[in-house]
């Protein structure tokens, strides 16, 4: 073959390869959704950080490219239509709020059913997530809502008490309407004559200022959020604890849709958003109370002796909570012991010994 033939076919070769496509990443859709609206801190970081970074770890590869579609605030379902819509397929990935699912998702409650331990969210949520790898029950419990368990996420670092009234103790709120959701409505048992009022975040606002309830049981960063200050000017720092009440999960036809890689991404992703939201929701909490007394609200420290009191005016809770996931064949009481165990290791022990009788 002449110079002059050799010259053709290599340029020929080279105006081929510059015509052919370099290979493209596999696009897969994922529908996000909650029913909470954009601002609240869990979603804002589902978009700021989850998605961002799952872009990144598949970028690593370059072999799949998500494309996302996010659906909140009741777009497609309201805050307690999350586990429902997942399981139907509504949506994809989901951030459930488990505190409205108490009956379909028991094992959930651990942290609620222990108040006065811990009110670090970082620790909580490591502590919770762990115990869901470790134990089977609360994989099952979204198994059976054809959903398959990500992480825990905890957004809160402690639930505290809002008055339309002054508190300076427990004391006052005896004879009270006290809104809240879930578990945290059987704190109130141990108080004469309070009567919990079920809501949500987006219902406390309009609960507090027409005078359905004179308190509310929420933290900080949510009262900042959703303006309780406005509503509620006196808050009693009672530090019931930090509790998980967000799970991310995915449909499983879906997941089983999925390629490992991308599996394998999600599953890692979902346990830096873990940590990343429990570290917002520490580093808000000092802001967010700060932002409550600018905004006009006054708090009140209770008392060691006042929290001792109130968590030994409770029912145990925690106890009963195990106990009737023993009497359906799930380790209750271990997992209850285990996830105390956690706490204590991390630094953080109760007012009150919830694994006693």
């Amino acid at each position: 073959m002449s110079k002059g033939t050799k010259g053709l076919v290599l340029a020929a070769l080279m105006a081929g390869m510059a015509a052919t496509p370099a290979l493209s990443a596999e696009k897969i859709k994922a529908v996000v959704i909650d029913g909470y609206p954009a601002r609240s801190m869990w979603v804002q970081e589902f978009t700021n950080f989850f998605i961002p970074e799952m872009d990144k770890k598949l970028a690593e590869t370059g072999n799949y490219e998500m494309e996302w579609q996010e659906s909140y605030g009741g777009s497609i379902v309201k805050p307690k239509g999350v586990l429902e819509g997942i399981k139907l397929g509504l949506g994809d990935i989901g951030i459930v709020t488990t505190i409205f699912h108490s009956s379909k998702l028991p094992s959930q409650a651990i942290a609620a059913v222990t108040p006065f331990v811990s009110p670090d969210a970082r620790a909580v949520a490591k502590a919770v997530d762990e115990i869901a790898r470790e134990f089977p029950t609360m994989q099952n419990e979204f198994a059976e809502e054809n959903q398959v368990y990500l992480a825990t996420g905890v957004v809160l670092d402690t639930y505290q008490v809002f008055s339309v009234d002054p508190v300076t103790s427990p004391k006052d709120l005896e004879g009270s309407k006290v809104a809240g959701a879930g578990m945290n409505l059987r704190y109130l048992e141990g108080i004469e004559g309070a009567a919990g009022v079920r809501g949500g975040l987006t219902d406390f606002y309009n609960m507090l200022q027409t005078g359905l309830v004179e308190q509310a049981l929420l933290w900080p960063e949510a009262a900042a959020t959703f303006k309780i200050s406005e509503v509620a000017p006196h808050m009693l720092a009672a530090d019931l604890g930090a509790v998980n009440s967000k799970t991310v999960t995915v449909n499983k036809d879906y997941w089983d849709s999925l390629p490992d890689e991308v599996k394998e991404a999600l599953q890692e992703v979902a346990i830096l958003y873990r940590d990343h939201v429990a570290n917002v929701a520490m580093e808000r909490a000092s802001e967010s109370r700060d932002a409550y007394v600018a905004a006009g609200g006054t708090i009140t420290e209770a008392t060691a002796e006042d929290r001792a009191a109130w968590a030994a005016a409770m029912p145990n809770i925690a106890r009963e909570w195990a106990e009737g996931l023993d009497a359906k064949g799930e380790p209750g009481t271990e997992m209850l012991k285990a996830y105390l165990g956690k706490l204590e290791a991390a630094g953080f022990t109760g007012v009150r010994d919830w694994t006693a009788e």
